[in-house]
């Protein structure tokens, strides 16, 4: 393990000289390096098919090339075990890696995902049947370093996120585009409500798709909090009633509500998702019991102060770890 490392370390900084030196030793039949995974695959990771390379000694055919089709993800893990292979590297080539990681998971491998910035002080194959040989060299020498990938589960959550953030995202370039559209019909409804897509804000955007043009009964529509006047929004809404613009002022009110649409249709799932989690005692540790009633109800009326927020956050971190089984303030 020492010399793998100091290998590894022998890589940072090298110049081209040095690199072509490591490469020649590397590749020779005896390159005086101690064996780390013995029982290892390297893979090729492309779009249409993969380069699986093993040890010579382990196939007549050392090198294989397997389709992207799940059928012949399905071939290249029975011919793995046929082979004797524990454990499988590969790089993180776009999303092209995560069909083999799964199958190859699955079928109870020891799979390496290594990200290609890793490498890039480490030579290369010039060739794909190269690239998956010099890949399972330099894992078998213990010269590459494993990506994180959380679990199962937490993949799923976190693909349930990212496409809720997408749909966030899209509704707030729906927003734009209305803010945009008032702009150009120089309703200046933006000036007086601080979020337009608030209560106020898509009340009154709503009205105006729906064919009301009087400014005094549009800002009736505001909410008691806003700080703006009823007079004062009424003549911010005095515009120019473009026809063009209306029409494209309700299409972009339509694709905010199907975006909004969808973002609850993510948190059902997400909220679904939760439930099959299973609980975890949770270790915050609780509040000491005060000595004396009066200090304890003080402190209660100092910490009274700083209102809402400090408790939300709490109850956000422990639902967090009892579900997640994670704890944002013990991460590494």
């Amino acid at each position: 393990m020492k010399r793998a490392s100091k290998e590894v370390g022998i890589t940072n900084g090298v110049n081209r000289k040095q690199r072509k030196q490591l490469a020649r030793r590397i590749w020779s039949a005896d390159p005086g390096l101690e064996v780390m995974h013995a029982n290892a695959a390297g893979i090729d990771i492309g779009a249409q098919e993969h380069l699986v390379a093993v040890a010579p000694g382990r196939s007549q055919e050392p090198v294989r090339t397997f389709g992207s089709f799940t059928g012949e993800l399905l071939r290249m893990a029975e011919w793995l075990h046929d082979c004797g292979v524990q454990t499988v590297v590969m790089q993180s080539t776009g999303v092209y890696w995560m069909p083999v990681y799964e199958v190859l998971e699955q079928a109870g491998f020891a799979v390496w995902l290594v990200n290609a910035r890793h490498r890039r002080n480490l030579p290369r194959g010039k060739s794909d049947v190269q690239e998956s040989q010099w890949l399972l060299k330099l894992h078998s020498y213990g010269m590459l370093n494993n990506s994180f990938l959380p679990s199962n589960e937490i993949r799923v959550l976190r693909r349930y996120w990212r496409q809720r953030d997408l749909h966030v995202k899209a509704a707030g370039s729906s927003i734009q585009r209305i803010q945009k559209v008032l702009t150009e019909m120089n309703v200046q409804l933006g000036n007086v409500v601080s979020d337009l897509s608030g209560e106020t804000g898509m009340a009154i955007v709503r009205a105006i798709a729906g064919g009301e043009r009087n400014a005094e009964k549009l800002a009736k529509l505001r909410n008691y909090r806003l700080r703006a006047s009823e007079q004062e929004v009424a003549r911010s809404l005095q515009g120019n009633w473009r026809e063009e613009l209306l029409f494209v002022l309700k299409q972009e009110i339509d694709i905010y509500d199907q975006y909004r649409q969808r973002i609850r249709e993510c948190d059902e799932q997400l909220q679904g998702y939760l439930r099959t989690f299973a609980d975890r005692p949770s270790r915050v540790p609780a509040e000491p019991p005060s000595s004396s009633g009066a200090p304890a109800a003080a402190g209660a009326r100092r910490r009274k102060a700083k209102g809402q927020s400090a408790e939300l956050r709490f109850a956000q971190r422990a639902q967090a770890h009892r579900r997640c089984r994670f704890d944002e303030n013990r991460r590494n």
